[in-house]
């Protein structure tokens, strides 16, 4: 038995046992992170030099980018190292950190989800009243209510998940610190608190998926009526991708933070935790500004006057 106040790391999961298989999700999890950091590092930079790209449909582009880059960031490049190395250890004050930033970060991008499908529902549904409804200033201050929100979100559950004894060890069975799986390391029935107000967020988190589903159900009641077949087929390829993936972000996660804690494997729960926490940061820069036509251009456009430049430097020294 172990107390809170003694406990000065934890032991993470490993994913294989054997060398060769380590190496091997190693390389697997770096593709996906280099993968996650060039999508989003070229839209984010792509939006912020492009001022034809300064609308609030990109403004809130790019804050889904940054949000996917440090939600990414938290939890794969420690998995990364433990691979690597042959290791499971992450320190107190890292698990900590790792458990506010994941949930800080996790939260504002789904409120920002929420947002942005309010966005196309103007755009597409009271294109007139786009510029009243969305000027910049509003704008900035749904961003800024999506941060501080999940600021807000994070800072309550961290505080309360480690101010709990833990009397079942050091061992998290998942790759990341995450709250459930601190939960089952914490004394007998001491975790109903945390498990409170986890009910409370999921609920939030209900409501805003329910705002979501009835944006796009007008949506594409709006689509429908267009008389144009392409135009009908641009609106839902891009809409039901961001469906898709809100859906698969939302379902995940319900499963982590509501099932009981042993009714599940353990290797299960990795796989539905990659689910929400590796696989959109990598996705969304292809399903939400890839397949945007402007964004596209744009990105090209920079692509080819970086290298432009690039090519002009040494001739002209």
């Amino acid at each position: 038995m172990s107390n809170s106040s003694s406990i000065t790391q934890f032991l993470l999961l490993t994913f294989a046992d054997t060398r060769e298989l380590q190496l091997l999700h190693f390389w697997l999890f770096l593709g996906i992170y280099l993968a996650a950091l060039l999508g989003n590092g070229l839209i984010f930079t792509t939006i912020a030099c492009d001022h034809h790209l300064h609308i609030p449909m990109y403004f809130f582009l790019l804050n889904l980018s940054v949000l996917d880059l440090g939600s990414i960031t938290t939890v794969v490049p420690k998995a990364m190292a433990n691979s690597l190395w042959n290791s499971r250890a992450i320190s107190y004050t890292g698990c900590v950190a790792q458990v506010f930033l994941f949930i800080f970060l996790f939260a504002a991008e789904y409120y920002l989800l929420t947002v942005m499908s309010y966005d196309r529902y103007i755009a597409i549904c009271k294109p007139l009243h786009y510029g009243t409804l969305l000027g910049s200033r509003a704008c900035v201050h749904m961003a800024a209510a999506a941060w501080g929100a999940g600021f807000l979100n994070a800072l309550l559950h961290t505080a309360n998940t480690f101010s709990l004894p833990l009397c079942q060890g050091n061992a998290v069975e998942q790759f990341f610190c995450e709250i459930p799986q601190i939960l089952k390391l914490s004394c007998s029935q001491s975790y109903l608190r945390e498990v409170g107000l986890l009910v409370v967020s999921l609920i939030v988190t209900f409501v805003c998926f329910v705002f979501i589903v009835v944006s796009y159900v007008q949506i594409f009641r709006a689509v429908l009526r267009i008389p144009s077949e392409q135009g009908r087929h641009k609106a839902f390829s891009m809409c039901l991708p961001h469906l898709a993936v809100v859906s698969l972000f939302v379902s995940a996660a319900m499963f982590t933070y509501l099932k009981p804690p042993s009714s599940s494997s353990s290797s299960l729960d990795l796989v539905v935790t990659l689910l929400y926490a590796v696989v959109p940061p990598a996705l969304n820069p292809l399903i939400y500004s890839m397949r945007n036509t402007e964004i596209k251009h744009a990105v090209w456009k920079l692509i080819t006057g970086s290298f432009s430049e690039a090519v002009k430097s040494p001739s002209s020294a």
